[in-house]
């Protein structure tokens, strides 16, 4: 006879491979032999403090959901979770554990990508932006997009450039300054051409600086760092100048820049 416990372990393994390790309530784990150790679960230890116990009537966005750890514990806490993700496997994952978790209830699933989220109305109480921003081709828009969508409080973790101090920033650096550009506190993100620990899709690595800097740029002010590499913010409430609104729209493709009627001069 099949088990129920069986079948969840059929499940599981239909579902392969987990970059999430799930702690189930049935006791089984997804990825009970993850390289990173119990990966998620220790870096949720090092920040579920600094998160509301209660969620309830909150409306919750869960960038990059994965198989949906971080979607099933913020929905247990009370929360509205609208999970994305351009990944269909990581997807089903996150479905599957929603159910297993008794939260299905609370999650809405969609298959896409942060830049698409420009094209939307909605705004929510908390934006969960973890470890997806270095693998964007085109991080900052990603980070604004993410960052308009933001009521109350950001939640962001990024890939970073170990040491270098924190620096404040010039209002107003002079060409003949530049060399200030070397101080190892000053803001930098490195490329990554090819590959870091196998993923070709791991893009950037800032220094904390540089992402601090980022955040402010993009209306957040940062209130506190749980852990290394996380960072939780909240709206500065800053005005944005209106050329840099106007580019954002531009490139997140809500207007065009071109005046009307003009006419392409192709030679």
């Amino acid at each position: 006879m099949v088990t129920e416990q069986t079948e969840r372990k059929q499940a599981i393994e239909a579902l392969s491979p987990w970059f999430h390790n799930l702690h189930l309530p049935s006791g089984l784990e997804t990825a009970p032999e993850h390289w990173l150790g119990d990966f998620p679960r220790f870096k949720w230890r090092e920040i579920e403090s600094s998160i509301p116990q209660d969620l309830s009537g909150c409306r919750v966005l869960d960038i990059g959901c994965n198989a949906g750890f971080y979607t099933v514990e913020l929905a247990r806490r009370g929360a509205q979770v609208r999970a994305i993700d351009l990944d269909d496997h990581y997807l089903k994952q996150a479905s599957w554990a929603a159910q297993e978790f008794g939260v299905k209830d609370r999650v809405r699933f969609d298959q896409m990508q942060v830049y698409d989220l420009a094209r939307e109305e909605e705004t929510y109480d908390l934006v969960w932006f973890m470890g997806v921003f270095y693998h964007l081709r085109y991080p900052l828009l990603g980070l604004e997009i993410a960052a308009r969508k933001t009521k109350q409080l950001f939640a962001f973790q990024t890939l970073e450039i170990p040491g270098g101090e924190l620096k404040e920033v010039d209002d107003n650096l002079s060409l003949g300054q530049s060399r200030r550009l070397h101080h190892p506190g000053w803001p930098k993100m490195a490329y990554i051409e090819r590959r870091q620990e196998g993923d070709p899709a791991n893009w950037w690595a800032a220094n904390s600086s540089c992402v601090e800097s980022l955040l402010r740029s993009c209306g957040m002010k940062v209130t506190r760092r749980p852990t290394d590499e996380t960072y939780l913010c909240v709206p500065s409430g800053k005005p944005r100048d209106a050329m840099r609104e106007r580019e954002f729209r531009a490139a997140a493709g809500l207007i065009s820049t071109r005046p009307e009627n003009s006419a392409s001069n192709v030679n």
